[in-house]
């Protein structure tokens, strides 16, 4: 980086780049390449690769092997780091100058940072999961209050800082990287709580801010039972750029890797994006509904379902000339267009799940968050 850091990448090379240049794809995060998401890693980026792709996976700096220490979420520092990265990749003699970026949850929210940058190689970007709004959606304030959610994460991102690098990728190193990062890395629940309102904590770093600074297209991906389902329809709502977006039934994951069903060829859409926009492919990918999206059906709570009864409809444009806003009114017979006169008891029955299939808004400590009886 500028300032002399080093960041540890990996990198999936089709054979092709040994005799032609190739559109490369990054995925930008702090979970460790070589053990926290390797796995998924793998199952995406090799599977771009060998559809003619260089993929390139960096540690963020102060995490995995990469030097440097991380200082918050989101910080200037993390989203400069983005674009040189986008910049020495388009500058490699594998690489055909054109660069797209993809993620979920973090990763989203750095593509599209990143995009407010307007690095003249990023070409397009595909967020999944992703939050448009550090305070109302991402942690700051949450229907009401400070989110017990963003207490545990505040503890999982220290702990995700704090771990050593490899030996095997960094040498000797290793020792005083680790110490480094345990004596300073900050205590990030400590500086969210001072920060309760929304200041300039919160607006650095969000994209609601600058969506006029996004000037290349969007396939904008997320799931009705993801912690961020709105963000689909927000950057429809405000992106010029071209964009397109798909809601599913699918929680805080990528959709060829998780539930609730049912699922989509992800991996198929995000192809196809990438060669309309990453290699100028005349292939329809804007001919397709602005929105495709999963209508589900009503049914009672069900803990961990496997998947959403309901049907996928195609919205052609957007905004939609079929689709208003609507007021119901609770009322002795359910939800009804207009107000009740008369008052009335209403009896609410609801299976109460507690313990791993309470549902939390956004576990992330897994067993140790329970209650004690719960967790045994």
């Amino acid at each position: 980086m500028s300032d002399g850091v080093r960041l540890s990448a990996q990198l999936w090379l089709p054979d092709r780049v040994d005799h032609e240049p190739v559109p490369a794809i990054l995925e930008f995060i702090p979970y460790r390449k070589r053990d926290g998401v390797a796995l998924r890693d793998h199952a995406n980026h090799a599977w771009f690769a060998a559809r003619g792709y260089a993929c390139v996976r960096p540690d963020m700096r102060g995490h995995g092997d990469s030097e440097g220490l991380m200082t918050d979420e989101y910080s200037p520092r993390e989203q400069e780091d983005a674009v040189e990265v986008i910049e020495w990749i388009a500058g490699q003699d594998w690489c055909s100058g054109a660069v797209g970026m993809m993620g979920i949850s973090w990763g989203g929210i750095a593509s599209l940072q990143a995009a407010t940058h307007q690095p003249e190689a990023l070409k397009a970007v595909i967020p999944v999961g992703a939050s448009v709004d550090r305070y109302y959606d991402d942690g700051g304030y949450l229907v009401g209050g400070y989110p017990g959610q963003g207490v545990g994460w505040g503890g999982v991102m220290f702990g995700y800082c704090i771990r050593p690098p490899d030996p095997a990728v960094v040498g000797d190193a290793w020792r005083d990287m680790w110490r480094d990062r345990l004596d300073q890395t900050p205590m990030f629940l400590k500086s969210w709580l001072q920060h309760q309102l929304r200041d300039e904590t919160w607006v650095q770093g969000s994209v609601c801010e600058q969506y006029d600074r996004i000037q290349v297209p969007v396939l904008a991906v997320s799931g009705w039972n993801d912690c961020w389902p709105n963000t689909v329809l927000r950057l429809l709502d405000n992106v010029n750029a071209p964009c397109r977006g798909v809601s599913g039934a699918w929680g805080h994951v990528y959709p060829n890797l998780g539930g609730p069903g049912p699922g989509i060829d992800f991996l198929g859409l995000a192809l196809a994006w990438w060669d309309r926009w990453l290699r100028g492919d005349d292939n329809g990918v804007m001919d397709a509904p602005a929105l495709l999206a999963y209508l589900q059906d009503s049914h009672s709570p069900t803990p961990a379902p496997s998947a959403r009864p309901g049907k996928w409809v195609a919205v052609n444009t957007w905004p939609s000339p079929e689709i208003s806003a609507k007021t119901l009114h609770l009322g002795p017979n359910g939800l009804d267009e207009a107000p009740s006169v008369e008052d009335f008891d209403v009896e609410v029955f609801s299976p109460v799940w507690t313990g791993l299939t309470s549902g939390e808004y956004m576990p992330v400590a897994g067993i140790c968050e329970l209650p004690r009886r719960s967790g045994a």
